[in-house]
């Protein structure tokens, strides 16, 4: 997809379409009117028939009328005139829809926009650019029917811009990275678990290292996991005939400040909860228990992609939690790479046993902040529904970091408590700590096990249970939270 950014009068623009907004009751956006006046009324005439009434998200593709220079228009219903980020996020969504089941090659889109205030030009133009990738982006399936025609948008214009076309074009180019980073955690999501192993994400990452020589990548075998005596990885790992992946991928750019900002992402390719079995209603959604690995993965091509100048660490500890002979049992008690002893009272809680050593090994790289993504607890989702991600930090101005990076990005995440009490919760007669605490505050106590092993470490941890798969008519993973983290990285990266 190329984007630019559409300036000058929009009823000019020459283009396979034109984008215009229509408010309530028939009322012109400022394209709308642009456009109105090159062609004679003729829109508002059109209008008056009454067959088209500026809902929010509908949508009529009409022919261009004379004097425009577009072959056709798209008018879109944007409701009321003073439009939120909510408002328009929604027509943007509902215009690259239409577009998308049309032959449309090229479009100008003329939408009214939110404030300045609200969302500046930067926000504006990363934003749209996030919005059309995923309205645009078909899920990766393996149905033998004929596929449908890719859509045949391929170049979209935006507008308008205010003050600022520099700061629009740089948030054009941002948005496309975003864009393209959550279609790539979206493709490695929704694939089955025979499909996505571990070793197929280690390929993943591979693949990803020979595209962006700045990109260096390393996967440790089991071995190589054995000899940094990850006990707590080996065991989720043990009841599987896949092999466990340690995937190490590291971006440096000359210009980083010291110490690195270390991205750690929850792997597993499918969780049937090993010897505490799962119940096996929406157990083909536990494929998507590997999100936090594709959202390191997703981020660290974001980071590549648009070469920032930061250094930047992803860990992925990648395995399946599967129940067999060989299987972990409640109870059993094994050695974290830390050296604490962990009693497992419940074989489903695994995440947490996988994160305990990526995060014990980021300590290598002395980093200025960890930030660990996982699909770590129902509890989560329980508390926050889908629409907040978890924030869980040993650092409040951490957790404020990046639940405003969430409200900039509009991929929001809610800060939830991280202290000593929820810890005190996980005591065990026989060991140094228990992997579960009950179901009060399952959430907070999952974070607090963590906690555990980040002393010393400016650390958060990203509960994205709720947020990066949708269930149901739309099940598939929704690409959260890579517009968080870019956000994030982005600012780090204009500090």
């Amino acid at each position: 997809m190329k984007f630019d950014i559409l300036t000058g009068n929009p009823a000019l623009a020459r283009t396979d379409c034109i984008v215009i907004g229509v408010h309530d009751s028939g009322e012109l956006s400022a394209g709308a009117r642009a456009v109105d006046r090159r062609c004679g009324g003729a829109l508002s005439r059109w209008l008056r028939h009454g067959d088209f009434a500026g809902k929010l998200g509908e949508t009529a593709l009409l022919p261009a009328f004379a004097r425009l220079k577009a072959t056709r228009i798209l008018l879109v219903g944007q409701g009321a005139s003073t439009v939120t980020r909510r408002n328009w996020r929604k027509a943007l969504q509902a215009t690259v829809g239409a577009l998308a089941k049309t032959r449309v090659e090229s479009a100008a889109v003329a939408l009214t926009r939110p404030a300045t205030r609200d969302l500046d030009d930067y926000l504006f133009a990363r934003s749209a650019a996030e919005i059309t990738h995923a309205a645009l982006y078909r899920v990766n399936d393996l149905k033998s029917a004929k596929k449908p025609p890719a859509p045949a948008l391929k170049s979209l214009k935006l507008g308008p811009v205010g003050t600022s076309a520099t700061a629009a074009r740089r948030g054009l180019r941002h948005g496309d990275a975003a864009g393209r980073g959550a279609a790539l955690m979206r493709n490695l999501a929704n694939l089955p678990a025979n499909h996505c192993t571990p070793t197929y994400l280690a390929e993943q990452a591979m693949e990803l290292g020979r595209r962006y020589p700045a990109l260096k990548v390393k996967v440790l075998e089991e071995a190589d996991i054995r000899a940094e005596k990850m006990g707590c990885f080996l065991a989720v790992t043990q009841g599987s005939d896949q092999p466990p992946k340690f995937i190490v991928m590291e971006y440096r750019s000359p210009k980083a400040p010291r110490g690195p900002i270390v991205l750690v992402g929850k792997g597993i390719t499918f969780d049937t909860g090993g010897i505490s079995l799962k119940d096996p209603g929406a157990m083909d959604e536990m494929k998507f228990d590997m999100s936090g690995a594709a959202s390191v993965i997703g981020a660290m091509s974001v980071v590549a992609d648009l070469e920032l100048p930061l250094h930047v660490v992803g860990l992925v500890a990648a395995c399946e939690n599967m129940p067999s002979g060989r299987a972990v049992k409640p109870g059993d008690i094994v050695t974290s790479a830390a050296g604490l002893t962990v009693e497992i009272l419940n074989t489903d809680a695994e995440g947490r046993l996988i994160l305990c050593d990526a995060l014990h090994y980021a300590r290598r790289y002395k980093p200025s902040t960890v930030i660990d993504l996982a699909t770590l607890t129902g509890a989560c989702v329980i508390a926050l529904g889908h629409h907040h991600t978890g924030v869980m930090s040993n650092d409040d101005s951490l957790a404020a970091e990046i639940v405003a990076a969430g409200v900039r990005a509009d991929d929001r995440a809610w800060h939830l408590p991280c202290t000593e009490e929820y810890g005190e919760q996980l005591r065990s007669n026989f060991a140094d700590m228990a992997n579960v605490a009950g179901r009060d505050g399952g959430a907070l106590t999952a974070a607090a096990f963590l906690a555990k092993f980040t002393q010393g470490l400016r650390w958060a941890h990203l509960d994205i249970a709720g947020t990066s798969y949708a269930s149901g008519a739309a099940k598939g993973s929704t690409g959260r939270p890579i517009g968080l983290l870019t956000d994030l990285l982005v600012t780090r990266a204009r500090r």
